[in-house]
């Protein structure tokens, strides 16, 4: 089944034609396209009757023949023992050939040559780029149609030799060798323009680890919906089609523009919350793509402390840890009862695992001091005492300042 044409092609020495009334004689293939049927013929138009005499008739009804089995006819439609057929002697296409013309949205195939009397169909292959994920690849195409001195095939975005074959089916039955010639698409010739916009987040802690960080990049690839703890460090990739000179990336916090690059690639690490758009369209000075996006959220901050660990190797809060989202600062120190430094750190992805210089601590309750700043921190954010100093920024509504933290407070070490 064709995309045009449905072609029922058969191959027939002294064969019968549709019914055991009247049959083809010589090479010959039937061709059905809807409700019309055509015999074309490889050397003579010879066509019998199975039912003895009988009379032949023009389309029109006018007699042709009458009292005979055979007849030797010009091409044309007739008419007989209530059947209605046309016959055509087959040609070949005399000077065939075509030219390309590659543009933005498609290719224009133009077709030279006498194409005579018969219906023509074709067949043109070709390698088209397919992305399959991860880059772009020659994948083998073919369009079929109907032959005319112009038809159209998607854009093509890459070099390719391109072959077109005329009535391969026909041709087929017929015993005739293929009849196809072939042009060679150029660099400088290529138009159309593409791209896949892909991307990899960097990760925070190793596959399956258990990690105190909420909303932590624990994948490369960024699932549309999440939000992410940040600063969130992305690297975006363009993944054009040869024919690509320029590009364009722009980001967007809700709607407003906040970066312009010109890159093939870029790299951008996303810090205060909020939900990003990363847009990217690329061109050349005749064809552009419509912009392809990808979309990011970040977390608001957030740090909460327990008020117990149990560093007895059960693998359960087996070390005293913060849980946090969205920092770009942190401090803790923690303290014994007369006052002495135990522990102190500034990732807080790190813990305390209970031990000092080594050796167990002893159980009870210790003091904890911790100063953080999340990523919705004002950048003039200080530190006084047990308050903060801030400017240009508003509070929650428990007088606490936004993205900045100060605690202090007992955490217990049970065994």
């Amino acid at each position: 089944m064709r995309k045009l044409f449905s072609l029922i092609l058969m191959t027939l020495v002294v064969a019968i034609a549709y019914a055991s009334d009247i049959e083809c004689v010589g090479v010959a293939t039937q061709v059905v396209n809807g409700t019309d049927t055509s015999y074309i013929f490889k050397d003579e138009i010879h066509l019998r009757s199975t039912i003895g005499d009988i009379t032949w008739y023009h389309a029109d009804g006018t007699e042709y023949a009458s009292g005979t089995d055979e007849i030797y006819p010009g091409e044309g439609c007739y008419k007989a023992a209530g059947h209605s057929f046309c016959v055509y002697l087959y040609t070949d296409i005399a000077d065939l050939d075509f030219t390309v013309e590659p543009d933005c949205e498609s290719t224009i195939i133009r077709v030279t040559g006498d194409m005579g009397s018969l219906a023509r169909t074709y067949s043109l292959s070709y390698n088209a780029l397919a992305w399959n994920g991860e880059q772009w690849y020659d994948s083998a195409a073919v369009h079929t149609g109907k032959l005319r001195s112009v038809f159209t095939i998607p854009a093509l975005y890459g070099t390719t030799p391109l072959r077109l074959c005329y009535d391969p089916e026909v041709r087929s039955a017929l015993g005739l060798d293929s009849a196809c010639v072939e042009v060679q698409l150029q660099p400088e010739e290529v138009r159309a323009v593409n791209m896949q916009l892909t991307h990899i987040a960097t990760t925070r802690g190793e596959e399956g680890e258990k990690s105190n960080e909420r909303n932590r990049p624990s994948s490369e690839t960024l699932i549309t919906g999440s939000e992410y703890s940040g600063p969130l460090e992305v690297a975006f990739y363009s993944n054009p089609t040869p024919a690509v000179l320029y590009y364009r990336w722009s980001i967007y916090k809700a709607t407003e523009l906040i970066v312009n690059r010109f890159d093939p690639d870029i790299r951008y690490t996303f810090s205060e919350p909020g939900t990003y758009r990363v847009v990217c369209s690329v061109n050349n000075t005749s064809c552009q793509t419509d912009s392809s996006e990808v979309t990011v959220a970040i977390a608001e901050s957030y740090l909460a402390v327990p008020n117990v660990f149990t560093p007895n190797n059960d693998g359960q809060n087996d070390e005293f840890r913060v849980a946090y989202r969205s920092l770009r600062e942190f401090h803790i120190w923690v303290y014994n009862r007369w006052g002495k430094l135990v522990y102190e750190s500034v990732d807080p992805a790190k813990g305390w695992d209970g031990t000092i210089n080594g050796r167990p601590a002893a159980v009870g309750a210790y003091y904890y001091v911790i100063r953080a700043l999340g990523t919705d921190a004002a950048k003039d954010a200080q530190y006084i005492g047990l308050k903060a100093v801030y400017k240009s920024r508003k509070a929650n509504a428990d007088k606490s300042v936004i993205g900045v933290y100060q605690l202090s407070g007992d955490i217990n070490l049970l065994r």
